[in-house]
């Protein structure tokens, strides 16, 4: 066994055909790229997997987690009321590059995937060929919804660019990459569950296990970061210079989607940051949840100070790719996104984000929009959402805005701060993709109020209600308080959802 390489057991099990072995596309490196309108603004999208905006000192939290991503603001747009879709990588990623609510895309459940009536509109085919498109789904979640965009896509990256190991088969089949990730990686060799071949899962296992194991671990106190599911490792290093030195490479005008796996679980610190937060803050403690784990409150304040801790060493590789786009002109004629999928919870008994629950610390996360040449900070404090993002870039490089869209351009950049407005996201990863939402969370927020409604999880169906801005820790339930408040919020998410829901309904 200790000589049987991962190309020897890709040719034992039958996949070394010439199609895989030569496939069809090149790397980006080698591809023969023309030049288009370098006019145009380029656009960048970097969006860190499971970033909340709760836990970022550029968004008050007490401690330093994000001392880059505050210089990066100061000649940027700060929202700081932006909202996810959905609560985990599915319906998060499908809103940002739709432009449309998971009860729309029905991209909610694990692994799921968007509608074709809906992924035909994507952002990819929106900005169209005379921008150079590419993509780099580091998250395999990403990659379910990203791999079905492909057509619309020049160059492709994939999850394993970057890394330290890459143990992924998917990519040997570019003609139907999405398929093959869904057969083979996710159904067939998925690493925290029993392998559909119990023949040929256990020698992939033990090939990778036996790579994993020779890697060097130096500057990670707790071993490598790493996609704990599927099998990735990398370093922040790596991962960051690679992303620093391929966007000064590409044709312009470009658009790039790089969807990073940091901070993602499991929480990696580097040796500069790893125990730097045993600082004595400790978060308020809040009532456990009926829906929650039930996690206590010492594994929660544990598992928080880790993710700080990573999302700090993030931060300082952030900061190193910035000052290399900055000495690269980068920010002189680009926009630059920064945003996450969702956030992540560390309350009411709660761990992470694979949750019915809908919190601020889980769909509160960050957007930061620097401009071409901008050299002054602005915010925005109304109510926006991940649905916002495909509207406002369309607007901004003079596209047509997909009809299909339920988002508005952002103020600041076209559109106008509307307090009123009403913005949702939807938790629903249990419920039937092509059925009505019978057991979902369903967030509505408008103005500083925000009602969460609970369906399906057994006894009545519930609401709660709060003033985030007299009670921004979501502690004191203002729905039975305020009837008259609360039945027009109520009204309006529910019809809501079942204009949603009537296609689905028979």
């Amino acid at each position: 066994m200790s000589k049987i390489s991962r190309r020897s057991f890709l040719k034992l099990v039958g996949a070394a055909t010439p199609a895989i072995l030569f496939p069809a596309v090149t790397s980006w490196a080698e591809r023969n790229l023309n030049q288009g309108d370098a006019s145009k603004p380029n656009v960048i999208v970097l969006l860190f997997d499971a970033m909340s905006a709760r836990n970022l000192s550029v968004y008050g939290y007490p401690r330093p987690t994000s001392t880059n991503l505050e210089r990066f603001a100061d000649h940027a747009t700060v929202y700081h009321s932006h909202y996810s879709g959905g609560n985990y990588t599915i319906p998060g990623t499908a809103s940002l590059l739709t432009g449309t609510y998971p009860w729309t895309s029905r991209a909610i459940n694990y692994s799921g995937g968007v509608v074709p009536g809906v992924a035909e509109n994507n952002i990819f085919r929106a900005f169209g060929e005379d921008y150079h498109r590419l993509a780099f789904p580091q998250s395999m979640m990403a990659n379910f919804i990203v791999s079905q965009f492909k057509a619309d896509i020049d160059t492709f990256l994939p999850a394993g660019a970057f890394g330290k190991l890459d143990s992924l088969l998917s990519e040997y089949f570019p003609k139907d990459q999405n398929l093959a990730l869904r057969a083979l990686d996710d159904f067939m060799f998925k690493m925290d569950n029993k392998p559909a071949s119990m023949v040929l899962g256990p020698v992939q296992w033990s090939l990778y296990y036996r790579d994993s194991a020779r890697l060097p671990t130096e500057g990670y106190p707790r071993g490598l970061p790493h996609n704990v599911t599927y099998p990735l490792y990398f370093s922040l290093e790596d991962l960051f210079s690679g992303v620093a030195s391929l966007i000064p490479t590409l044709p312009k005008p470009f658009f790039t989607y790089l969807h990073l796996y940091p901070p993602h679980a499991p929480y990696r610190a580097s040796d500069r940051f790893d125990s730097k937060f045993i600082d004595g803050w400790w978060p308020e403690a809040k009532p456990v949840h009926r829906l929650s784990d039930g996690f206590s409150e010492s594994k929660l304040t544990s598992a928080r100070r880790s993710y700080d801790e990573y999302i700090a060493s993030l931060d300082w590789e952030f900061g190193k790719l910035l000052d290399s786009w900055e000495d690269a002109g980068v920010f002189e004629n680009s926009y630059v996104i920064i945003t996450s999928d969702h956030g992540e919870i560390f309350e009411r008994g709660e761990a992470r984000h694979t949750t019915p629950l809908l919190y601020d610390p889980v769909v509160h996360i960050p957007l930061l929009i620097s401009a071409p040449g901008q050299k002054t900070r602005r915010d925005i404090y109304a109510p926006t959402n991940a649905v916002d993002i495909l509207p406002t870039l369309m607007q901004l490089t003079g596209k047509s805005i997909p009809a299909e869209s339920e988002g508005k351009p952002l103020p600041g950049f076209g559109g106008v701060e509307d307090f009123e407005r009403s913005t949702f996201t939807v938790e629903a990863k249990r419920n039937p993709a092509f059925a009505p939402l019978k057991q979902a969370t369903v967030a509505m927020r408008k103005g500083n109020q925000k009602l969460i409604y609970y369906t399906g999880y057994g006894g009545k169906n519930s609401f709660e209600m709060y003033d985030l801005e007299k009670d921004l820790e979501e502690l004191n339930d203002l729905y039975p308080a305020r009837p008259a408040v609360a039945k027009r919020m109520r009204e309006e998410l529910l019809e809501t959802l079942l204009a949603a829901d009537k296609p689905y309904t028979k």
